[in-house]
């Protein structure tokens, strides 16, 4: 089997963990995908549910008991001899695709898992995001923890490949973490959502709150533990886990604390990628149809439908067999999102204020994905 892989590990607090992954994160990929080979190239069956069996032909006419057909016929206690042997049974079928993602999931805990034996040893500084792509038998596994971002251009159009998991977007998973193990707060925070910092004067008024089970808001009476600092504070690309990381998924920062305590911030944040799969087979893909992978530093300033129109503008212009193509393209797309260095700072379109970040593009093209290419392979 063919294997294609790209990857953008964006670093913060140290340079060590980012380094790290995207010189070993493709080896991890690589020995989950090799447990699965055999399994994958017969595409034919579905993957057996234990390994060592063979698999079952269901035949049209094999039905399952429903629930209340199956109580019914619990007629004795396990065991007993007026309890009928098991006749029926439920068995869920896992497409192919989902070993492959079950494999990049297991590869970036293990990545992860390595960073953290190995940080001492040779001095494995900060953390990273984590953005990658797996393209494996026609389809395209994109894989993110962190806030980058990956859409496909296609006919113009933007096909979102990425969600950005921020102390906003995965508000409810870190408050009911902090609910159910209120230690990890080191009685300095409050895992409680309010709109602004609560002062001691406003013990006893009814404020508006949030809590993890709430996507709305409602008022609650202002209690003493309601001063201690909010797990999560302020909005938007400002917003923050304990006042100190901007992200919530990513490899590494195993020894980040809040500044000044002993509380560790790790197990607020999680190396679980989110995987989405978008099968190239399915389209057929002209040569300005790309996949674009970029660090926040690009999306900070453009807009998805901005950075498609610039691509979508930019390509014709270039020559069609041009081997520095999409190159070009990427290039172009970091040039705007720096802007022009004028009086007030870096400046892009409409005077707006450009990227200070780091910024890292891909411009992948999904013309050698369709099908009459595939075949020529």
């Amino acid at each position: 089997m063919h294997l294609h892989y790209w990857s953008l590990f964006d670093g913060h607090a140290g340079s060590g963990a980012a380094v790290v992954a995207s010189k070993l994160l493709q080896h991890h990929i690589l020995e989950q995908l090799q447990e699965i080979v055999d399994i994958m190239k017969n595409s034919a069956v579905l993957p057996p549910t234990c390994l060592g069996e063979e698999p079952e032909n269901m035949t049209a006419n094999s039905r399952t008991l429903t629930r209340a057909a199956s109580l019914r016929s619990g007629v004795g206690a396990p065991g007993s001899p007026s309890t009928p042997p098991t006749r029926f049974f439920t068995e869920k079928k896992i497409p192919h695709e989902c070993l492959v993602i079950g494999a990049i999931e297991s590869a970036f805990k293990e990545m992860d898992l390595q960073i953290e034996r190995e940080r001492t040893i040779y001095n494995i500084s900060g953390g990273c995001t984590a953005l990658v792509v797996v393209y494996l038998l026609g389809k395209l596994y994109v894989a993110n923890a962190g806030d980058s971002r990956a859409i496909i251009i296609r006919n113009g159009e933007v096909v979102p490949m990425s969600s950005e998991f921020t102390p906003e977007t995965e508000r409810q998973r870190l408050q009911y973490l902090a609910f159910m193990q209120p230690h990890l707060l080191g009685n300095e925070f409050t895992h409680l959502e309010f709109p602004r910092r609560v002062q001691r004067k406003e013990i006893g008024k009814r404020m508006l709150y949030r809590d993890f089970n709430m996507t709305g808001w409602a008022y609650k009476t202002i209690e003493e533990d309601d001063l201690k600092f909010p797990l999560i504070y302020g909005e938007g690309k400002k917003a923050r886990v304990m006042a100190t990381i901007g992200v919530t998924r990513g490899l590494g920062d195993h020894d980040l604390k809040v500044h000044d305590s002993n509380i560790y911030i790790k197990p607020f944040l999680s190396s679980t990628p989110e995987v989405k799969v978008y099968d190239l087979q399915q389209y057929e893909h002209g040569p300005d149809d790309v996949l674009i992978l970029a660090t926040d530093g690009l999306w900070d300033v453009l807009l998805n439908e901005e950075v498609a129109e610039a691509v979508t503008n930019f390509l014709p212009n270039c020559d069609p067999d041009g081997p520095h193509r999409y190159t070009l393209a990427a290039q172009d797309l970091v040039m705007r999102a720096r802007g022009v260095l004028k009086d007030r700072g870096w400046r892009i379109s409409n005077d707006r204020l450009g990227s200070g970040d780091d910024i890292s593009v891909f411009v992948i093209p999904l013309i050698h994905g369709n099908k009459q290419s595939l075949n020529k392979q």
